[in-house]
């Protein structure tokens, strides 16, 4: 059984008072994941509506190096 078919099933034994608790949840993780997806999506449209000389061409290797990722 997958992790949403779980949910499902345990949604039919939360007595209805506490259904308003769940979706509020539901709604904050699913609101979390639509503002992620839109931010990274604002981000590529910028950069590729950038003009030439604002891209930094710098390789992988110093960047990261410069993360503390070598």
């Amino acid at each position: 059984m997958s992790n949403r078919e779980r949910i499902v099933e345990l949604l039919d034994i939360i007595p209805d008072y506490k259904i308003g608790y769940v979706l509020a949840y539901v709604q904050g993780v699913a609101a979390d994941e639509e503002a992620d997806d839109f931010f990274c999506q604002r981000m590529v449209e910028n950069y590729e509506n950038a003009p030439d000389e604002d891209k930094e061409d710098i390789p992988l290797e110093d960047c990261l190096k410069e993360w503390g990722l070598d």
